[in-house]
Parts: structure tokens; C-alpha cells; sequence
């Protein structure tokens, strides 16, 4: 039970699970659909001694049915269209056994990294995406097609284009800002490997040429595999290490403390906007060590962030917290999908 409370944080701010892609999963044996709200209040910032609802700012709610396949979801008690209206309240950043992945898994996983901050630092960056996505697909279908159709390929080669170069310059931005808190960051560690490591912004194609001409140049290759090749949805967060990836050359352990230190730094860009995150840290014993624990509530506590920590055995404030001030804290325990406080 206590991953479904954290997923349930996570739904508001994510629209979706972070453990899980499908709907069904989340759904309570024996029922078609699920519901959940919340109530946002202004943060550390102002007013944390306020606890009466009159102090709430938003409140949010996003429902499921599994069976009609229809999301239903409010901002303020009215309807929203969007999953974007209603996460962009609630920026949620996840730390379980899934988001080690970022290093060690494929591009996807750090471009979902990237997009995430971009999505929180650039309105508009939502719905241009969403568009780039719609032309990718139509571009896709049109070279499965069978018979190359230049004209129209032609046509969607121009919006794409025109999309791509949006999507990538907000993208640029939102890394070189991240790249900059991480770099901070690195040297306020004790880390063996600072000098050596890279991280660098990869768009999905080569810069030094338009991406018409790009894809002009690779018509062929594109209409064997029968899908798009080159721009945003190839994009990458390179990382490597003295010239190499870091999932060959780090250790697991090494691998650990890079992740949280580029989830720190995201929460850092942010923090700096005037946006609050709220952790998510799903089983923290499992998986990070006392100095690891240690290093991430410092650094979580002196962004002023909210955040909500599962483990199976009960963890003691005093050691996650060592020699630093304890912050306030509620302890809750878990048993047959009841919430207690203790």
C-alpha cells in the first residue's frame, strides 16, 4: 500500500502512474475505475502555518474508467482537457527503482527526464510537442505507404521541420539551464569522477545541416525501416565519461549518486523559477545507501522541497538527517490499504 499512496501523489502531477504505463494496473481488483484529488496550498514559500482548506490554491482531481476508456479531469472543480492544465500545478519528481534507468536504459528514458523540466520552465512547450508528435506520425504513415509520395513527404517535411527546430531550442534551454545547477552541484560533492564526465544536449540530428536537407539525404534509409529517423523524438542527454558511455564504465553505486544528483539539479532549476517540487522516493532503504539517504534530505531540505518517503522498516529522522536540523515531519503507517498517522 505504500507505493498506491505515492502513485496516487504522483497521478496529479504526472497524469499518469511512474511505475506502471497502463491504467488498469492501478485499479482496485473487481472495480472499472479509480479517483483521485487533492488540495494544493502555497508551499514553504507563505503561509506554512496555514493548515484550514481556506488556504488551499488549487485543487485537483483526475479520473479513470478503465472500461469506457475516459479519463475525466478538474482543476478547481472545473473540466480541463488536458493532462498538461492539470500536472503543470503539481511538478512531481520521482526517485524508485525505475529512474536508475536514466543512465543505464535506452534515450527514451532521458529524453522523459528532459521533458519533464521543459514542460515545468516553457508553457508553450506542451502542445508544440504534442503537434510535432501528430506530423511524426502522419510523416510515418506516409512512408509505410509503399510508394514513396515525394510531394506530400515534401509537405510534412516542411512542418516537421518547422516544429522540430521549437522543440529542440526550448529543449536546449531547459539542459543548459540544468547543466549548470548539475555542474554547481558536482563540486559541492566528494566525487571521484568530476573532471571526466560530459553530459551534452544531442537534438536528434546533425546542426550543421538543415533538418529538410537531412531528411532529403535519407529518404531511402527512412522508407526501408518505414518510420521517421532524424529530429526531436531521437533526441538524447549524452553522458559519458572520459570519451565513454557512463553505463559501461560506472559502477551501480556510481550510477546511483549521478541520477540523484541530476534529479537534484532539475528541482534546483526550478526552485530557482519560484516552482516548488514535490519528491516522490518510493522504498529509500532498497536502494540507497546511509551516505546516498544522507546526501539526498540535505539537499532536498535546502531546496525547501516537499517530500514524501516510503520504507519497509521504519526509518529514524535523525539518521537520514545527521547533525542537521530535523525538519518537521509526519510519520504514517501503512496496514491493508489503510493510512495511519503514528
Amino acid at each position: 500500500g505504500k507505493t498506491s499512496v505515492l502513485e496516487a501523489i504522483g497521478y496529479l502531477g504526472l497524469g499518469r502512474s511512474f511505475r506502471i504505463n497502463r491504467h488498469q494496473a492501478v485499479v482496485q481488483h473487481g472495480q472499472q475505475r479509480f479517483t483521485v484529488f487533492g488540495g494544493l496550498d502555497h508551499g514553504f514559500n507563505e503561509q506554512k502555518n496555514a493548515r484550514s482548506s481556506d488556504s488551499l490554491v488549487h485543487r485537483l482531481g483526475i479520473s479513470r474508467d478503465v472500461t469506457q476508456k475516459e479519463t475525466t479531469l478538474r482543476v478547481d472543480g472545473e473540466g480541463v482537457r488536458s493532462l498538461s492544465s492539470l500536472a503543470k500545478h503539481l511538478p512531481v519528481s520521482v526517485i524508485d527503482p525505475g529512474v536508475f534507468d536514466i543512465v543505464a536504459g535506452g534515450p527514451g528514458k532521458r529524453r522523459q527526464f528532459l521533458d519533464w523540466a521543459v514542460f515545468h520552465v516553457e508553457p508553450s512547450f506542451a502542445s508544440c510537442w504534442q503537434q510535432c508528435q501528430r506530423v511524426t506520425s502522419q510523416r510515418n504513415q506516409t512512408l509505410r505507404n509503399g510508394r514513396l509520395d515525394e510531394s506530400m513527404l515534401r509537405i510534412w517535411d516542411a512542418q516537421y521541420a518547422a516544429l522540430s527546430e521549437r522543440v529542440s531550442e526550448a529543449r536546449k534551454v531547459a539542459f543548459d539551464q540544468f547543466k549548470s545547477a548539475f555542474d554547481s552541484l558536482v563540486h559541492e560533492v566528494d566525487v571521484s569522477w568530476t573532471e571526466g564526465l560530459k553530459l551534452e544536449f544531442y537534438p536528434g540530428w546533425d546542426t550543421s545541416q538543415s533538418l529538410v536537407d537531412v531528411l532529403v539525404r535519407h529518404r531511402e534509409q527512412e522508407a526501408r525501416m518505414g518510420h521517421t529517423l532524424y529530429g526531436p523524438n531521437r533526441a538524447d542527454i549524452r553522458i559519458r565519461f572520459q570519451g565513454r558511455p557512463v553505463a559501461e564504465t560506472f559502477s551501480r553505486g556510481q550510477q546511483k549518486t549521478l541520477v540523484i544528483l541530476m534529479k537534484i539539479a532539475q528541482s534546483v532549476v526550478l526552485s530557482d523559477l519560484g516552482k516548488q517540487v514535490s519528491f516522490l522516493i518510493d522504498d529509500i532503504n532498497a536502494e540507497l545507501d546511509e551516505s546516498h539517504r544522507s546526501m539526498l534530505a540535505r539537499k532536498l531540505q535546502e531546496l525547501r522541497c516537499q517530500v514524501f518517503i516510503t520504507s519497509i522498516e521504519r526509518s529514524d529522522p535523525e539518521v537520514l538527517w545527521q547533525g542537521n536540523q530535523i525538519p518537521d515531519y509526519r510519520m504514517f503507517h501503512v496496514e491493508h490499504g489503510k493510512l495511519k498517522e503514528e
